[in-house]
């Protein structure tokens, strides 16, 4: 059974003449601890996607399951609480809590679930350590590299254990050593922690870590295409520009 599904996923912004459809009908199942990558022009929709998948923003028309939960049918409390259970979330810039130290920001989705403090702490510990940051657990995230802030960000996404990491240009701030080095995280993340990753990401060398790419163009996905052994990053961008110019 799919985790995760867009049924018919519509989004249209404004209204009348200036309307724009960023979203076009788009169908699309995700399978438990496969890792997806979303390609496509600027413009092409892939982040409305992922936003509308995370239940960040609502469709103008067709709907999104989660781990057969639709989200369409949950107050504004219930989709809070089934995004810090069951999704977890990684930006481009880190999104982390500048005041707050590396271990409390990552307890704080814990805590904010209602967690006890020293049980949260713990926890938080225990998946620093697994990213190889519990050295660097009681600075700021200004006295981290980006790379480091970004691990944070996915130990954060983790903490909770859920059943998706939606990651929106996980390696965008990244230089290339660090971006390799997120995405062999990311990798891990459903190779030996069992989690379903999305990722959105222009760079076809990120997305050549993951298992299917999805391509988009105008709001519609225009190929979908599980990635076998030997597939490079030149393959991929060579495809990218001929779907782009064939669409």
């Amino acid at each position: 059974m799919a985790i995760l599904k867009a049924e018919n996923l519509t989004k249209v912004y404004g209204h009348g003449s200036t309307a724009v459809k960023a979203l076009d009908h788009v169908n699309l199942s995700v399978e438990p601890q496969e890792f997806v990558a979303i390609m496509g022009p600027s413009g092409s929709g892939k982040s409305t996607l992922l936003h509308l998948l995370g239940g960040l923003d609502t469709p103008t028309e067709g709907r999104v399951l989660l781990d057969g939960v639709d989200l369409s049918k949950l107050s504004d409390k219930e989709l809070t609480v089934l995004r810090r259970n069951k999704i977890g979330f990684v930006f481009q810039f880190f999104n982390l809590i500048p005041v707050l130290t590396v271990l409390e920001n990552v307890a704080l989705p814990l805590v904010l679930n209602g967690s006890p403090q020293g049980e949260a702490i713990e926890r938080a510990k225990v998946w620093l350590k697994r990213m190889e940051l519990a050295d660097r657990m009681h600075r700021r995230p200004s006295e981290l590299s980006g790379g480091e802030q970004q691990r944070v960000a996915l130990a954060r996404a983790l903490v909770t254990e859920p059943a998706v990491i939606l990651a929106d240009e996980p390696t965008g701030n990244l230089d290339s050593r660090r971006a390799e080095e997120m995405m062999g995280w990311l990798r891990r993340a459903v190779d030996e922690w069992g989690r379903t990753v999305v990722m959105v990401t222009h760079d076809p060398r990120m997305a050549a870590y993951a298992d299917r790419i999805i391509f988009m163009k105008d709001g519609t996905i225009v190929d979908d295409t599980k990635l076998g052994a030997g597939r490079s990053a030149a393959d991929l961008l060579e495809k990218m520009e001929a779907l782009v110019a064939e669409h």
